[in-house]
């Protein structure tokens, strides 16, 4: 019977992050996924690599710094995935925000990024409003620029993916996890891949299921204490057309939360939401209340933009249960552990590669530590040959 040191169950954007970075520091990892690479979440995101400008409202400095820093090192280790974008926040007289509170906020934004050149933002002139067509200009105080990122992240997985492979790390996709239970060694861990069920023994288990995280943990004896959740739907349309080349950050008008509009591949991608969800992650799909949320907002800023919907598509966030607002919540990955199981909640597609590298070390304390390799922070990710052409969003809604 195969022997690992662990094996993690999961195949998003942080199961990916975790097998590279396990197999990066040494150890002999399989990861499962029962879909394809990316397939729930973490295709499913607004495509951003960013520090969450609107995290600083919250509080959350810690993780506003901790994504800024690993926006810089994806820029430069993944140039063909992660590419710097001009990001534009229009202020008109009925926003909820004025102008000076933004401009704080950006500041902060900017020294937090240690002001490095693409970090830095600005206040636009009146002369060059007119650039922003179709944007609606009535009532338009102010318009900040300043630089984020985007990424394409499916193919950033399958990246990720590709370099735990070349570091050693075995795979199994299409490969549905059964159950484990635990042994004098660690644990018997049983998987179905096409028709037939195998056997692995391993020492660790990452449990990386993203919304299925609860799920997973059942199938697992004993079962690990699980953490208290609620799952939160973020919807996104895609419309034919493209409003700019850069990147719009925008105040809803309904409840004044922060929507993206964003090119994408000739097209315009608008999200996202917050729903608190209750069924089954593997039905979740876009309402038609957030559909119309979405629409309403993209009409409102750009009122002559004919709008033409390509597709819908949705990804369930996982945040500690609460009875406060989504907004004023926690987006701090947490790591949950208990005995050799160690559960991922939470997360941001920004830090996957910090998250993996706590997960490691949690890792090294309970197997002790095995002859490094290589560092995730210098490993380079590249576009696989066949990835480089624009996604096909049709099969968004499967999951």
């Amino acid at each position: 019977m195969q022997v690992y040191d662990l094996v993690v169950i999961g195949g998003g954007i942080h199961g990916a992050g975790v097998a590279q970075a396990a197999a990066a520091a040494g150890y002999r990892v399989l990861i499962l996924e029962r879909n394809s690479w990316a397939a729930g979440t973490s295709s499913k995101s607004s495509k951003l690599i960013h520090g969450g400008l609107r995290y600083l409202q919250s509080g959350q400095f810690q993780l506003v710094w901790e994504c800024l820093r690993e926006r810089e090192l994806l820029l430069r280790i993944a140039p063909d995935l992660v590419s710097r974008s001009d990001f534009y926040i229009p202020v008109y007289k009925q926003s909820k925000y004025p102008s000076w509170q933004i401009r704080l906020g950006l500041m902060i934004y900017s020294l937090f990024a240690g002001f490095r050149p693409g970090c830095r933002f600005e206040q636009l002139s009146k002369s060059e409003y007119p650039t922003l067509a179709p944007l609606r200009l009535n009532d338009l105080k102010t318009v900040f620029r300043y630089q984020d990122a985007q990424t394409n992240d499916l193919q950033l997985t399958q990246a990720v993916i590709s370099s735990a492979r070349a570091l050693g790390a075995t795979s199994a996709c299409p490969a549905r996890f059964v159950s484990a239970k635990q042994t004098t060694g660690g644990y018997s861990v049983s998987y179905q891949e096409g028709d037939e069920v195998k056997h692995v023994d391993c020492r660790c288990l990452v449990n990386a299921g993203g919304p299925w995280v609860n799920q997973i943990a059942q199938r697992i004896v004993p079962h690990p204490q699980p953490l208290k959740i609620d799952l939160v739907q973020g919807s996104h349309v895609l419309l034919r057309g493209s409003l700019a080349n850069h990147c719009f950050y925008l105040e809803a008008p309904q409840d004044q939360r922060a929507v993206f509009a964003l090119p994408w591949y000739g097209n315009t991608l608008v999200g996202t939401t917050e729903t608190l969800f209750r069924g089954d992650p593997d039905e979740v799909c876009p309402l038609p209340a957030e559909e119309t949320y979405l629409l309403e907002t993209v009409r409102h800023y750009f009122p002559e933009f004919e709008i033409d919907i390509l597709d819908r598509f949705v990804g369930l966030r996982v945040l500690p249960h609460s009875d406060r607002r989504f907004f004023k919540r926690s987006r701090e990955t947490l790591l949950n552990v208990d005995q050799q199981v160690i559960g991922i909640y939470g997360g941001k597609l920004t830090s996957y590669r910090s998250t993996a590298e706590k997960v490691v070390r949690q890792i090294q304390k309970i197997l002790g530590k095995r002859t490094r390799i290589a560092h995730t922070r210098k490993l380079q990710l590249r576009l696989e040959a066949n990835e480089d052409s624009a996604p096909d969003t049709s099969g968004y809604n499967a999951d």
